[in-house]
């Protein structure tokens, strides 16, 4: 048995104990309080095991999707908050369950000194895991191979990632290949990133990994991203690949439509109470329009005005230009907007978008016609993410941030366009309610910058890293 394999089983029981400790307390306010008071005692009583069995599958779902067990890549903290997240959502719906078979609105106190005593040990867990695995598996010789994309070296350690990755050798794919791959081979290398190489040296540089049992990250260019939606068939008893324009099935497109309007129309009955609260704070602050009606890209290039409660003062853009917001230092919004911002309240009236059919719950951001254009000068190919419906969240939202390149941003949009499927979209959905709570989600462009796209130059020129700031 190999080293790398006990390993892998090691962690793998790790995690498994992880599942068992935030059960445990559920089980215990199940057995010692709420099963006593079930409408059907006997045959409750029966199927106690199946109650416990039915929270820890809802802990494990909502934990893989807001990757709460990933000790090897996530800080503590990231995985702290992932796994309070992921039980307060499974200890939430398992209430519901329980005032189902109570047939009453039970107390609402154990469930929360269950959650507490959860966070506590999610919190013990994480500290020790960490510790463990950073001392258990030893760093890995890496060499970073790049063509486009540099700064993967910044990345592993903004991320704490040393104790993963123990970089060699930083080299571009032409001298890589210029020296036959003996800056891999010389370093001993036992992973290589591959960043935004060309797919002739890409596939060159990972024949050899393969071939000398190397792990290769590759992080994939365009090309490479609308090639992962491609179908894969069989002819003239040839493998073939087919790649097209998106057209989805018809069974997909209704399913995903009957969606965005089942869940809009619940969506806007649920909030109606934040509707209002919103809407008579933004009239009592200046007496302004309560919306923000703005025009911006869907499917085909169609332009529509997307709804949005106002967060900047009247007359914000007078001057014509069009600009993202640089957040807390932006003059342009009010107190409330600054609120309803941070916690994404403003984005609530695209319901009635979605409604309408302009828009739909998972798609590409809808950006501005002004914008896109400037994008569009250095990235042609942004016009490709307009193959789909604009959404209210997708994505480039759940995994980026406000101020990602547009060539991220482009990228990710394709993925989802070339994977999409309602099960995509589920899973995204219940991916953002995790970045709700993220101001790193946010964070906005640079003073001095009107895009993403001069981000970086922009922020190159800040001083100070409080002049890049929240949405």
């Amino acid at each position: 048995m190999s080293q790398t394999f006990k390993h892998d089983v090691l962690l793998r029981v790790v995690k498994i104990a992880n599942v068992i400790l935030i059960t445990i307390p559920f089980a215990l306010s199940w057995f010692l309080y709420y099963s006593e008071r079930m409408y059907f005692r006997t045959f409750y009583r029966k199927g106690n095991w199946v109650i416990i069995l039915l929270f820890l599958i809802l802990y494990v779902i909502f934990g893989k999707v807001y990757d709460a067990f990933l000790v090897s890549f996530n800080r503590i903290s990231e995985m702290i908050y992932s796994q309070s997240l992921a039980a307060f959502i499974a200890d939430a719906l398992m209430f519901v369950v329980i005032s189902l078979l109570t047939r009453r609105m039970p107390n609402l106190l154990p469930i929360m000194l269950v959650l507490f005593v959860q966070i506590l040990l999610s919190m013990c867990w994480c500290f020790l895991a960490n510790q463990w695995y950073f001392r258990a598996f030893v760093p890995k010789r890496t060499v970073i191979v790049y063509d486009m994309r540099e700064g993967i070296e910044k990345l592993i350690e903004d991320y704490g990632l040393e104790g993963k990755f123990d970089i060699q050798k930083t080299v571009t794919a032409e001298e890589c290949l210029a020296n036959d791959l003996k800056d891999i081979s010389d370093s001993k290398a036992e992973v290589v990133y591959l960043c935004g190489v060309h797919s002739h040296d890409r596939n060159t540089i990972l024949k050899y990994c393969i071939s000398n049992g190397i792990t290769a990250y590759v992080i994939p260019r365009i090309g490479d991203v609308i090639m992962s939606g491609a179908r894969k068939m069989h002819m003239f008893h040839l493998p073939v690949q087919r790649v097209e324009r998106y057209h989805p099935g018809f069974e997909y497109a209704v399913i995903k439509r009957i969606f965005d309007i089942l869940l809009s129309l619940l969506a806007l009955v649920i909030l109606s109470p934040v509707y209002l609260i919103t809407a008579i704070a933004i009239k009592a602050e200046d007496g302004g329009p309560i919306l923000y009606r703005q025009i911006r890209l869907t499917k085909n290039g169609r332009l529509f005005q997307i709804m949005k409660f106002r967060s900047m003062r009247v007359g914000a853009e007078k001057d014509g230009v069009a600009r993202l917001s640089t957040g807390e230092q932006d003059a342009r919004i009010t107190k409330v907007g600054h609120f309803i911002r941070s916690v994404r309240i403003d984005e609530l009236p695209q319901l009635i978008n979605i409604l309408r059919g302009e828009m739909s719950i998972v798609g590409p951001r809808p950006e501005r016609p002004e914008i896109a254009e400037e994008y569009e000068k250095e990235l042609p190919e942004f016009s490709l993410r307009l193959q789909v419906k604009a959404g209210l969240t997708g994505l480039a939202q759940v995994f980026g941030k406000y101020n990602s390149s547009p060539y991220d941003k482009l990228m990710m949009d394709l993925m989802y366009i070339a994977n999409a499927s309602i099960l995509q979209d589920l899973r995204i959905m219940i991916a953002t309610v995790k970045i709700l709570f993220l101001p790193e989600s946010t964070e906005g462009v640079a003073v001095g910058a009107t895009t993403a796209m001069d981000y970086e130059n922009a922020a190159d020129s800040t001083e100070n890293d409080a002049e890049t700031v929240t949405k």
